[in-house]
Parts: C-alpha cells; sequence; structure tokens
C-alpha cells in the first residue's frame, strides 16, 4: 500500500535535513569527496567513449588517468610556477596600481580630489583597504596551498577518489536507480535525466569554454608583451562561467594594466583592448552556442545567488555544490510550474467542467 502523502513528505524532508546538516558539519572532512565526484562526473562521458571503442572499464580508467597524469605533470613543470609567480606579483603591485591611477586622475581633475571631498576620503580608504586586504589574503592563500594537508588532499585523495568513481561510475548509478521508490521512480528517472541534462551543458560545456578562452587569452596577452599577461588569462578564463563578467573582469585588468605599461603605445593598448573584443565574438557566436547551447536554464542571476548563498552556509564546499543544486532545484521548480499548471488550482473548476 503507497504511504500517504503527508507521511512521503515528512520522509523527503527529514532526508533533505540530514543532508544539510551534514554538509554543514563535515564540510572540510567531505571536501575531498566532493572534489573526487565532479572529477568523476566531469570524465565519465570519456570513459563511456573509451568503452565503445573496445576498452573495458578497467582499460578505460587506466587511460585516463595516465592521461591526466602526464597533463597534470606538464602543467606543474611548465606553466604552475609562472602563474604562481604572477598571481603573487600582480596581488603585490595592485595597490600601486591603484596609487597611479589616483595620481594620474588628480593631474588631470584636481576638482575632485579635493582633500575635504567625498572622492579623496573614498579612494584613500579604499586605497589603504587594497594594501592592508592584499597582503593578508595572498599570506592565507600561500599557508592554505603549502600546508601539507591541502598538499595531501589535491595531489593524493582527490585523484584516488574520483578514480574508484570513475571505475564504478555506471554500477553505482544503476544501483541508486534499483533503489528508488517504486511509485516514484519514473518521475525521479525523468528529473535526473534533466538535472544531468543541464549539468552535462553548463559544467562540462562551460568548462571547455573557461579552458580555450583562459588558455587563448593567456597566450595572446604573453604574445603582446603583457606583463601578468597568464594570471589575467587564468582569472578571465576563471569567471567565464558567469556571462560578460569574465571579458569585464579581465578585459578591464588587462586593459588597466596596459595602461600603465605601455602608455604611450596605443597600438599595444588596442592590441589588448582587440584580443578581448575577438574573445567576446567568439565565446558569444560559436563557442557557447556550440558547447552549452541555449537551453540550460540557469540564469547567471540566479548562479550567483546559488554561490553566495551555498558559500555563506557551507563554505568552499558549499561553493562547489552551488551549481549543481542550482541546476537540481532549477529543474524541480520548472517541473513543480508544469503540475501546477495541470492542476485544478491553475485551471479552475469552470474549465475542467468545460473539458
Amino acid at each position: 500500500m503507497t504511504l500517504p502523502v503527508k507521511k512521503q513528505m515528512s520522509y523527503w524532508g527529514l532526508a533533505a535535513l540530514v543532508f544539510v546538516v551534514v554538509l554543514w558539519a563535515l564540510g572540510d572532512v567531505l571536501l575531498p569527496f566532493v572534489l573526487g565526484g565532479a572529477v568523476a562526473y566531469l570524465i565519465d562521458p570519456i570513459a563511456d567513449r573509451l568503452e565503445r571503442l573496445g576498452l573495458s572499464r578497467s582499460n578505460a580508467t587506466a587511460v585516463i588517468t595516465v592521461g591526466a597524469v602526464l597533463v597534470f605533470l606538464l602543467l606543474l613543470i611548465v606553466v604552475v610556477p609562472t602563474l604562481i609567480y604572477q598571481m603573487v606579483e600582480l596581488v603585490q603591485v595592485l595597490p600601486e596600481l591603484f596609487r597611479d591611477a589616483r595620481t594620474f586622475a588628480f593631474e588631470r581633475f584636481p576638482s575632485l580630489f579635493d582633500e575635504g571631498s567625498q572622492m579623496h576620503q573614498t579612494l584613500a580608504s579604499l586605497a589603504e583597504t587594497l594594501k592592508g586586504r592584499s597582503i593578508d589574503v595572498l599570506e592565507s592563500i600561500l599557508g592554505s596551498a603549502v600546508s601539507l594537508l591541502s598538499v595531501v588532499v589535491l595531489i593524493v585523495i582527490v585523484p584516488v577518489v574520483s578514480i574508484y568513481l570513475l571505475l564504478d561510475w555506471d554500477r553505482m548509478t544503476n544501483r541508486i536507480g534499483e533503489l528508488l521508490p517504486r511509485d516514484h521512480a519514473p518521475v525521479i528517472r525523468r528529473l535526473a535525466a534533466e538535472i544531468d541534462a543541464v549539468l552535462a551543458s553548463f559544467i562540462r560545456g562551460m568548462g571547455t569554454v573557461c579552458l580555450i578562452l583562459g588558455t587563448y587569452y593567456a597566450v595572446s596577452l604573453m604574445l603582446v608583451g603583457l606583463n601578468f599577461g597568464l594570471a589575467v588569462g587564468f582569472i578571465a578564463g576563471l569567471v567565464t562561467f558567469i556571462p560578460y563578467l569574465g571579458a569585464l573582469i579581465g578585459g578591464a585588468l588587462a586593459i588597466g594594466l596596459a595602461l600603465f605599461q605601455f602608455w604611450g603605445d596605443w597600438y599595444s593598448i588596442g592590441a589588448v583592448a582587440v584580443i578581448f573584443a575577438i574573445g567576446q565574438v567568439v565565446e558569444g557566436n560559436y563557442l557557447t552556442p556550440k558547447l552549452v547551447g541555449n537551453s540550460v536554464g540557469l540564469h547567471p542571476v540566479w548562479l550567483l545567488l546559488a554561490l553566495s548563498v551555498f558559500g555563506s552556509l557551507f563554505g568552499f564546499v558549499g561553493m562547489l555544490v552551488a551549481v549543481p543544486m542550482a541546476a537540481a532545484l532549477g529543474v524541480v521548480a520548472r517541473f513543480a510550474v508544469e503540475q501546477y499548471l495541470d492542476s485544478r488550482l491553475y485551471r479552475g473548476e469552470s474549465h475542467q467542467d468545460a473539458e
């Protein structure tokens, strides 16, 4: 006999409450497993494709592991040291750049910088904040990055977890499908398929877009000769998953740096601006439509809200699960709207009688 709806809701509500409490209480402990699960989810399609080519799941996992190790070693030797050096230098030089910008503006708009004006006080306060905060943030990042626990988590535990999860991914998903409540299994499978489609389009698609654009910006800016070109390209590519924000932040940072480095050399400054203009044209007209599509359903504002809320409640782990949770809640919300539009609450008695 089917359980009453009220009791079913209580069970599902209790399960959701337990999930939230566990995530909040064990966030730091769960971090390597969340990262490992995310990595396994992202590369599972590659393993499936290798299986279709005739490899077993074990052999496909081995091939992916060897390839990932080779790529990691290449990045560790060639890219990572330069990126870390440029990020450190960029954080240290930002207060100086701000002071130079203030001096530049003061020479041309002295009336805005009267000692008693609000503009002068605001800029002075911002300069002091940048000077103090940048060092604190840098020390915090470097301190956590070089800690033994962080190194063990990122280099050892996460890859091991991701390999084991990738090896058993299809078996686990099939087992979960067998444990679904029989009455609700079709609906849950339908919602899970829609959530997977959203995540596949957004995370895998936008991840590829971020990688392509970040590489393009970094290489192009370094070829132009811009200082911190690798760091600026990394930052611009990293935030590209939020539409327009990557180009806005990366473009403003790159053009600002170019103005101080190439002042008077308008061709170099124009070249930096053209690089970001070309990146936006290619991203908007080719990369995003081809790799992400138009049916993702994750509005940028909804994504920012999810990142802010989950990050505030659960810390870094919350930010990692924010996108999948936002996708899941978006799919469930659309399903709820669909059910509401088909219900008597929306259609009314008169409409039911007319049919």
